[in-house]
């Protein structure tokens, strides 16, 4: 017979708990200050080092004769391949890049369970070989495909079984969503939190906290990582009380309805078309013994790593990584309609999406990469704030797992007069809740916009 907990509960109940969760910042295992320590013991209790390495230095990782692209040679994991984008839309009409190719679907998944009538969520202290300080805050399962069928012939996934197969409790979240589609090629991850009953042996590298803690780490630099912002991000919008009528108010700035005849005439207006192609003929990219790169240094480079990982289901793996050139700026600027907080977000093009157009940040950029004069729409304007108009701001890491050093600026900006009336066709103001409300359906709202998401919710 089929425990409570394996049955939906009201959206209404999920709500209240997770609002009680929230407001919950001593949690029943952990205090945030004892934290800290925890944390650091956990770095300290494994060995982890990456190092970059040559190409040819690559155990298991090879150029492939025919496609010039870059494999592993079991045929799993991910490939480096090439890309070439035409677009109608954009001030560049036509580009090439390298991209990273991995069809499978991953789990990022949260387990949740009840401590004194407070739900607490069960996270991972995970080395990642890209985060900038290795070790970040994780969902209690990240895996691909690959790694949770165990192609690397490691160990298991722990507490994969909460999320697939028949042991499930009650599903809070289940939703596929993008990873970065400037780097991903139509990558996509389950997005998932589910409750439990039963007891859990908690590992060493595991705690419980609030989502009240959680709230508190988000507003700290590099703690929480990319793939636990994007589930948090998912949780339901009514669980924020000022957000729960957001999309039926008054007040809201367009209706639902109308935001999302919004995005498909942009879509139909913004045609992309990005081909596969061999890595090796990509223009204005050279490949060295260390890396693959662009002439001009800008952008990012493909690059060789070697990690050992005590941690992990396998202690040591050679890898590539893409390494981004610059620290991004990604910033929400933020309003309020008729009482109603809004955010104006970007009908943002990315070559590896599924579809051509994800609702993304005011401003998602590196800086670096574009000459004096020629910066993106707004990114002045974000940078000239000052601090009694940020609301949030805080540096993280993106997907560690492929990305090496690349970190951003998260930034939460509140409007006044000087932002110009008058918006590009590809921007527009959307009411925090239904931004949030469309996070309960897939490729809506970009990766980079889903961490705004997160530390919105955690505001005030």
């Amino acid at each position: 017979m089929a425990s409570p907990l394996e049955q939906e509960g009201s959206e209404a109940d999920i709500a209240a708990d997770l609002a009680v969760s929230a407001a919950t910042t001593r949690g029943f295992h952990l205090s945030t200050v004892e934290f800290d320590d925890w944390l650091a013991e956990r770095f300290v209790a494994h060995d982890f080092e990456v190092s970059r390495v040559p190409f040819d230095e690559l155990d298991h990782w090879t150029f492939a004769d025919d496609s010039g692209n870059l494999t592993h040679r079991s045929g799993r994991f991910f490939t480096v391949e090439g890309l070439r984008v035409r677009a109608t839309d954009g001030a560049v009409p036509e580009w090439h890049q390298p991209i990273i190719n991995q069809p499978e679907i991953g789990i990022l998944g949260i387990v949740a369970k009840r401590f004194g009538g407070v739900l607490h969520f069960l996270m991972q202290a995970k080395m990642e070989p890209g985060n900038v300080n290795l070790v970040q805050l994780s969902p209690t399962v990240q895996a691909t495909k690959s790694n949770y069928r165990r192609a690397h012939g490691g160990n298991e996934v722990a507490y994969l079984h909460h999320f697939i197969g028949p042991r499930r409790g009650k599903v809070i979240v289940d939703v596929l969503q993008s990873e970065h589609g400037s780097w991903f090629y139509r990558k996509r991850n389950r997005n998932m939190v589910v409750e439990v009953a039963d007891h859990v042996e908690v590992g060493h590298d595991f705690c419980w906290l609030t989502l009240g803690q959680i709230n508190e780490l988000l507003a700290r630099d590099y703690v929480v990582n990319m793939d636990s912002r994007t589930v948090l991000s998912c949780l339901p919008a009514s669980s924020v009380p000022a957000w729960s009528r957001d999309a039926t108010l008054p007040g809201a700035h367009r209706s639902t309805h109308a935001l999302l005849r919004w995005l498909t005439e942009r879509q139909v207006d913004s045609e992309l078309d990005a081909q596969r192609v061999r890595l090796t003929d990509l223009p204005e990219w050279n490949r060295t013994d260390w890396e693959i790169t662009r002439g001009d240094g800008r952008f990012f480079s493909v690059v060789g790593v070697s990690v050992r990982a005590g941690s992990r289901e396998v202690s040591s793996w050679h890898q590539p990584l893409i390494e981004q050139h610059g620290y991004g700026i990604v910033a929400f600027v933020v309003t309020e309609f008729r009482s109603v907080l809004h955010v104006l977000v970007r009908a943002t093009m990315e070559a590896g999406f599924l579809g051509a157009i994800e609702l993304g940040p005011t401003v998602q950029c590196v800086p670096a990469n574009y000459a004096p004069g020629n910066a993106p729409f707004l990114l002045d304007y974000v940078m000239a704030a000052g601090p009694e108009r940020i609301r949030y701001a805080a540096s993280h890491s993106e997907e560690g797992g492929r990305f090496r050093n690349a970190a951003s600026q998260y930034m939460i900006i509140e409007a006044d007069e000087t932002l110009p009336k008058l918006l590009p066709a590809d921007y527009t103001w959307v009411a925090a809740g239904q931004l949030a409300e469309l996070l309960r359906h897939s490729h809506y709202v970009n990766v980079q916009a889903r961490s705004l998401v997160a530390f919105l919710k955690t505001l005030p």
